[in-house]
């Protein structure tokens, strides 16, 4: 099949944009004139929904807020061959939008990420450092090699989406995107794109150090359903030093004179091996969880068909 005869929907999140949304929507119109643009309404307080109707887009309102309620939300309502995921606060380029969705299809990639090349340019300080950090942070806990975990653009294929889960229900949504793409080893790949500034009347919803903590705490429960072994395993490591650590003097004194002068640290080294060994045994029953929950997602995102039949 050629491109041309595949269905491509251009899904749109969106809440209280609307000094925006029109143009977002007239861009991806122009750039992708075979795909349709749907535009999820999120709690908006605005005029949002009614300039999205404007630009005749198709319109949905979901009145949960937050962007892993949203994403959940199109992903199961939509049908399409070629999913396109972007904000909706014009800072994002719909000129990109078809070199992701020829990449995609021409790489056989499940996934093409825009990373985001204007990002130092036009982002707050607090964002910048966050976003590096945690980048770096999902590489040494995931292994994988992208740099722009948090990028608002993306082109998904049908069995992708249809096999995501999306448990998030903030802007941790992206890491969990992310995570599912190397937690089953799927082919991805990352596009640069350019990242503009927002325009005048457009304020980010994204707060630094709340939804960082989310996105944290996300990242860690993430850890603890993908690699619980890791997790658990450096609990019952760090527990076993500790313990060895406060027995030495112990031991010595023992040694010495045949007698355990120091209860309370006794015990207290005692119980960190216990916690150390049910840790390693938590971890090691945990993963073997985690394999299973891993192959049949595997199995679920190989009966789902690359296009509609």
């Amino acid at each position: 099949m050629s491109i041309s005869e595949y269905e491509i929907a251009v899904l749109i999140p969106c809440r209280n944009e609307e000094s925006t949304i029109k143009k977002v929507v007239e861009g991806f119109k122009q750039n992708l004139p075979e795909a349709t643009v749907y535009v999820y309404d999120n709690a908006s307080t605005d005029s949002t929904f009614k300039k999205a109707q404007e630009a005749e887009a198709e319109v949905v309102s979901e009145s949960i807020p937050g962007k892993g309620q949203v994403v959940r939300r199109m992903f199961a309502d939509t049908e399409a061959d070629i999913y396109l995921l972007v904000d909706g606060d014009a800072t994002y380029d719909p000129a990109d939008a078809p070199l992701l969705v020829k990449t995609l299809f021409e790489g056989s990639y499940d996934m093409v990420t825009g990373s985001r090349t204007g990002l130092k340019e036009n982002s707050r300080k607090g964002h910048l450092f966050g976003n590096k950090i945690f980048n770096r942070l999902y590489r040494t806990l995931f292994g994988s090699s992208f740099t722009d975990i948090f990028t608002g653009y993306r082109v998904l294929t049908r069995r992708f989406v249809k096999s995501f889960p999306a448990v998030s229900s903030g802007f941790e949504i992206e890491a969990e995107l992310s995570v599912h793409a190397s937690q089953l080893r799927l082919p991805v790949l990352e596009v640069p794109v350019s990242y503009g500034n927002r325009p005048e009347g457009s304020k980010s919803k994204l707060r630094t150090f709340s939804d960082g903590f989310e996105i944290l705490k996300s990242m860690l429960v993430l850890l603890k359903e993908n690699r619980p072994l890791s997790l658990f395993g450096s609990i019952a490591l760090l527990s076993f030093l500790a313990a060895v650590g406060i027995s030495i003097p112990l031991i010595d004194t023992y040694a010495e004179t045949g007698l355990v002068p120091r209860l309370p640290t006794a015990v207290l080294s005692t119980g960190l091996v216990l916690l150390s060994l049910l840790s390693l045994i938590s971890g090691l029953i945990l993963d073997s969880i985690a394999k299973a929950r891993v192959e049949i997602k595997r199995l679920r995102y190989l009966q789902v068909p690359l296009h509609e039949s």
